[in-house]
């Protein structure tokens, strides 16, 4: 017999445990669920600010990008009870406060991109957007925000 581990469970062996959910800033919610589709709000993060390649080094910026993923997961099992009713991660966009001559954006969103395959597998495979911001809320290192097909 196999046992089916649960997203909450590879956190857990990861060593990782899912935030409280951070309130909303503005005029806006965290998600909205659209038929099978949840769509995430941007998610920064309190732990790292500044400009990637100037203040935070990539593999600072690979550390804030997993941490707002962390984030933004806390939102999905704020919405839908338990991350197994995550089906598929369609796309994230992420937003790197980026240094001017910064080109490196993609392996600092990697930190994103690894631990969703990390916790759902080949279901956490996902088209992705790394573009570089001038400048990002509070001065937060990253945003990122998701899509998901969920089960209904």
């Amino acid at each position: 017999m196999q046992i089916v581990q649960t997203p909450e469970s590879k956190l857990q062996e990861l060593g990782l445990a899912l935030p409280p959910v951070r309130p909303s800033v503005g005029n806006y919610v965290s998600r909205v669920r659209v038929g099978n589709l949840l769509f995430t709000a941007g998610q920064g993060v309190d732990q790292y600010h500044g400009k990637i390649g100037r203040d935070l080094t990539v593999e600072e910026g690979y550390l804030a990008a997993r941490q707002s993923m962390l984030n933004l997961l806390s939102v999905v099992k704020d919405e839908l009870g338990e991350l197994s009713k995550v089906k598929r991660v369609v796309k994230i966009l992420g937003f790197v406060n980026s240094a001017e001559d910064f080109i490196d954006q993609p392996k600092v969103m990697n930190g994103a991109s690894d631990l969703l395959v990390q916790v759902f597998g080949e279901k956490g495979r996902h088209a992705r957007s790394a573009v570089g911001m001038a400048q990002l809320p509070n001065n937060t290192a990253i945003e990122i925000e998701m899509i998901l097909e969920i089960a209904k």
